[in-house]
């Protein structure tokens, strides 16, 4: 029973080990496998790019582990060593070790240029009388649902999907007349406003956070399992080295973006 015992051990030992081997050469990330524009399958969102851009400066070959993210994802995937890197994260998520922000966002007004008038803040008068498109998580609040039910607004609410074949629905519903406005986080609502250039604006959202503590600006980083500081220095020396790489792509994907804070970390 001792031996095998052992040798069920000893393999198990060698197994890790070359687990531990293929992983040192291979940057595993976290993705969802059809939330463009960030990613899909087919690696054509820009968080796809960005994790061929940052792979390549590391020398290492690029896998997917490929799930919808939810309650729970990070103590399954990353703490559970099933990938090692997420990629567009808020700069301030607590459960991962974060890399510097690079860039900054926030959600925005999508409304027809036609229309009048255009909302100016969550405490326009105007939105009473308007129908408001948000996107809804299956499992969790939205900051713009949750601002406009402080306002008493719920009646005006019309709910969408966030991911998957039906992510541009909200932008489709402004540019047809089914909703006067949509309040959309920034990067999405530029990748699919874009075919509507000349119907649509899209207006940040004012107040910038909704007190006490409901923020719509958000800067976005990478994140690592919390002690790998190493890793994550490195990939702090792969943004800053390619920024103007990084700018492009987002400005390629219509992505919005507002000044990063002078000290990055501090970036909410």
């Amino acid at each position: 029973m001792y031996f095998r015992f052992r040798k069920g051990l000893w393999a198990a030992t060698i197994a890790i080990a070359l687990s531990g081997l293929c992983s040192a050469r291979e940057l595993r990330v976290c993705a969802d496998p059809d939330n463009l524009p960030f990613s899909n399958r087919q690696e054509r969102g820009f968080e796809n790019r960005l994790a061929q851009l940052v792979s390549g400066e590391l020398n290492l070959h690029l896998t997917y582990e490929w799930q919808r993210m939810g309650r729970g994802f990070v103590r399954e995937y990353l703490d559970g060593s099933r990938c090692d890197l997420l990629i567009g994260i808020p700069s301030k998520f607590k459960p991962v070790l974060t890399t510097a922000p690079y860039y900054r966002s926030s959600y925005v007004f999508v409304t027809r240029r036609d229309y009048s008038p255009q909302p100016q803040s969550l405490n326009d008068p105007a939105l009473r009388r308007m129908k408001i498109g948000v996107q809804v998580l299956e499992e969790d609040y939205t900051p713009p649902a949750t601002a406009l039910a402080r306002r008493h607004l719920e009646a005006q609410i019309v709910g969408f999907e966030t991911t998957g074949a039906d992510a541009d629905s909200i932008i489709r519903a402004v540019a047809e007349g089914r909703v006067d406005t949509a309040i959309v986080w920034g990067p999405l609502a530029g990748f699919f406003a874009r075919r509507y250039r000349n119907e649509l604006e899209l207006t940040a959202l004012t107040p910038a956070l909704d007190p006490p503590a409901l923020p719509f600006t958000f800067s976005i980083s990478m994140g690592v399992r919390r002690g790998e500081t190493a890793m994550r220095d490195r990939l702090d020396q792969v943004l800053a080295r390619r920024r103007r790489d990084i700018d492009r792509i987002l400005d390629e994907y219509g992505v919005p973006q507002l000044p990063l804070p002078e000290n990055g970390r501090l970036g909410g």
